[in-house]
């Protein structure tokens, strides 16, 4: 499949040459009889050749995995009518797993059948497909040439697919958002049937594991009380204020010296050094955290007469506020930037000093920016899993000492959703509601944030 995508979008590169080509004869080069230009007959004459082509390929991938399910089942339905649903997903699975060379738990002769089903179904639905895809793009590339004449409103046929495709581009983005709403709002109705809201926005006692009581009716066997989230609020919020106290003085100092004070030879390497922090996997800063970082504060602690446990927030937030620093350096140094020089030379005239200006001047003009900036820091240490993994732990203690172990909503999330998630059971649901309460905390902090930019926001000639 992947050669015939190849293959047609060499027919669409061809087509539009040849388009192009086209116009041009038709005139004999004379290029202000045609009513387009000779570029859009030709990107005219691509669109008609590969659009649909491609279009009947996006709809086999997206429902050509339906189809050959459904198959399967209707030709294995004696086979799988003793069978619950789960049993037939189950099966369907393995089978199509052994057929494009999986490894299954347990296979057996019938699924064994079924996989050379699969195999055959869905060799036979490529071909088909690929056959009709290159008919559909001949035929749109004969049209085309076809209706490529002088008077040929090329332009408008072009112009209305390319506004047509941005809609399509707006709408996936919009659509995806309003899904994954839609699914941490379901899922998390779900979870608060079994346990009440109160209990679980204001509990103080996270654990899932221990929160059924036997094996029995599992809706009836939930203990609320296990499933108490201020601990992982308390905890994300503690390492997220010691992540910001180490990344926002730092890294707002950085853009003041590389916006003002450093020169210009400075800046060309310190900006760049500053900036690859930013590019370091999160992984990495989670070994330099549980490997460099908390061992050197258990040994500091030790000698102050400190119990600082192995795995502490300290140590989680202040590697989570070197990672951010990038965030709040960058975007404050572009923001301060943007501030018009006729304001510095205005200050400078009245007689204030540079850092004045910078005091009183430069920073209230950048306010916006520098908020929006710290507000992105600020979202980028909540949802931040790695480090808080390796150098906070999993323990859910509700504590503000920064010496002990914390953990994070979304370290939870990520453990509750480990291994096998049955998605009818109170433990696996609880991790809908922790995202959906972060969508919600970050929302709120998003329009906190655009309406101190509103508020602040200054215009200038």
């Amino acid at each position: 499949m992947l050669y015939l995508v190849l293959a047609i979008i060499a027919l669409a590169i061809a087509a539009f040459f040849v388009g192009q080509h086209r116009a041009m004869s038709i005139v004999d080069g004379a290029v202000s009889q045609l009513h387009s230009r000779p570029g859009q007959h030709g990107l005219f004459l691509a669109l008609v050749s590969a659009g649909p082509a491609l279009l009947a390929l996006l709809a086999w991938g997206g429902f050509g995995p339906s189809i050959e399910t459904a198959l399967i089942k209707s030709q294995f339905a004696a086979e799988l009518s003793e069978l619950s649903i789960p049993q037939v997903e189950a099966f369907v699975r393995d089978a199509r797993a052994i057929a494009f060379g999986g490894i299954v738990a347990f296979s057996d002769a019938t699924k064994e059948a079924a996989a050379k089903a699969y195999q055959a179904v869905h060799s036979t639905g490529t071909i088909a497909v690929a056959i009709l895809a290159v008919l559909i793009a001949i035929t749109g590339f004969v049209f085309g040439y076809r209706r490529i004449t002088a008077p040929f409103r090329a332009r408008h046929i072009v112009e209305r697919a390319v506004k047509w495709f941005l809609i399509l581009c707006s709408l996936i983005a919009i659509l995806t958002t309003l899904g994954i709403v839609l699914s941490l709002v379901f899922e998390s109705i779900r979870f608060f049937q079994k346990v009440p809201v109160f209990s679980f926005l204001f509990g103080i006692h996270w654990s899932p594991q221990s929160a059924f009581e036997g094996a029995g009716a599992e809706a009836s066997s939930v203990n609320a009380l296990a499933f108490g989230a201020v601990p992982l609020f308390a905890g994300t919020f503690l390492i997220t204020v010691l992540a910001m106290l180490v990344a926002a003085p730092i890294g707002l100092m950085s853009a003041i010296y590389l916006s003002d004070y450093a020169s210009s030879r400075v800046r060309a390497v310190a900006k760049p050094m500053l900036e690859i922090l930013a590019g370091v996997p999160t992984v990495v800063y989670g070994f330099f955290a549980a490997l460099t970082v908390a061992p050197f504060f258990r040994r500091l602690g030790d000698g102050f007469g400190l119990d600082v446990a192995s795995e502490s927030a300290l140590a989680a937030g202040i590697v989570m506020g070197i990672m951010i620093i990038p965030f709040v350096s960058s975007l404050s140094d572009d923001v301060i930037n943007s501030v018009p020089q006729s304001l510095r030379d205005g200050s400078y005239a009245l007689g204030a000093t540079k850092s004045e200006t910078i005091r009183r001047v430069i920073l209230p003009a950048a306010l916006p920016g520098i908020v929006s900036a710290l507000m992105l820091a600020i979202s980028r240490a909540i949802g931040e899993t790695m480090i808080v993994v390796m150098a906070a732990g999993l323990a859910a203690n509700l504590t503000i000492n920064p010496l002990e172990a914390v953990t994070t909503v979304t370290v939870q999330i990520v453990t509750l959703l480990v291994g096998d998630q049955e998605f009818d059971s109170a433990k696996t649901l609880a991790a809908f509601a922790l995202g959906l309460v972060l969508f919600c905390v970050t929302l709120a902090m998003n329009v906190a944030a655009l309406r101190v930019v509103q508020k602040y926001r200054e215009q200038y000639d």
